[in-house]
């Protein structure tokens, strides 16, 4: 229950952010104001709106897959960076320097067109998306994975080595799970970040939430009213997720605590 009246609490909200829009818009003068183009109450602004909203899956589904490809990948790249050898940390440094200094839309769009050229790899706009967006999010999940693995107390590895744990069970049994509690805000916020970049996709034609808006916009000639409703979009996206990881971290504090109990 507590869900579903969050749920209809942000219903709420955005309905008074777009008739807060609408009465600010009416006040402005200089402006002739279509509203009449987003207005579910008829037949023409139904009919955009649901254009608006059929952008929504592909915009969870690119970054639901580019968040689990770029966690993965983080984490393979943040172990070689806890290594004592010199040359695995300077590989770890050198893959994250690289992918966190190139902007976004850069790496979209080289993937994109590049790829094709270099390696002859046609990618999809979905797929292409992915990649790049996997690539630039996995430097910063590998610090993410860095930090919180640093952050286990060296008595809990000392114990799991003189039980004689091997180095891939001593991690998975015991240091990521512990680790993984303590970064779950970052990998909240990561999540958050992934579904705002996502909306880069569009450049190479990916129809998600802001491609639907800029073909609806270039139809109706109506771009004030469009992206109002496609910053209401985002806006109710994201703070339905950080409630959604909100409450995951709640839960497994709770089971923390239980358990040490």
């Amino acid at each position: 229950m507590r869900i579903r009246d969050r749920l209809n609490g942000l219903i709420r909200l955005a309905t008074i952010l777009f008739m807060g829009a609408i009465i600010v818009g009416c006040r402005a003068d200089n402006y002739n104001w279509g509203w009449y183009e987003v207005l579910p109450t008829t037949s023409k602004g139904a009919g955009n709106l649901k254009f608006l909203f059929s952008g929504l899956w592909l915009t969870l589904s690119i970054s639901g897959l580019s968040l689990l490809v770029s966690v993965s990948l983080g984490l393979l790249i943040a172990l070689p960076g806890l290594a004592r050898q010199r040359y695995l940390r300077f590989a770890n440094r050198l893959y994250v320097e690289t992918f966190r200094s190139i902007p976004t839309l850069v790496m979209i769009m080289w993937v994109y067109y590049g790829l094709p050229v270099v390696l002859g790899l046609s990618l999809d706009p979905f797929a292409a998306g992915v990649v790049a967006l996997a690539l630039c999010d996995s430097a910063f999940e590998a610090e993410i994975f860095r930090g919180g693995i640093q952050s286990v107390e060296r008595g809990y590895t000392e114990a799991a080595d003189a039980l004689g744990f091997t180095y891939i069970s001593k991690m998975w049994h015991i240091v990521l799970p512990l680790a993984l509690r303590r970064i779950l805000p970052a990998l909240g916020n990561q999540f958050v970040y992934m579904l705002k970049m996502s909306s880069l996709v569009s450049v190479v034609g990916l129809q998600e939430l802001t491609r639907k808006a800029n073909e609806l916009t270039v139809t109706v000639y109506r771009p004030l009213e469009i992206y109002t409703i496609l910053v209401i979009e985002y806006l109710l996206l994201i703070l339905v997720v950080s409630y959604l990881v909100r409450q995951f971290e709640h839960r497994l504090g709770a089971n923390v605590q239980k358990t040490t109990l």
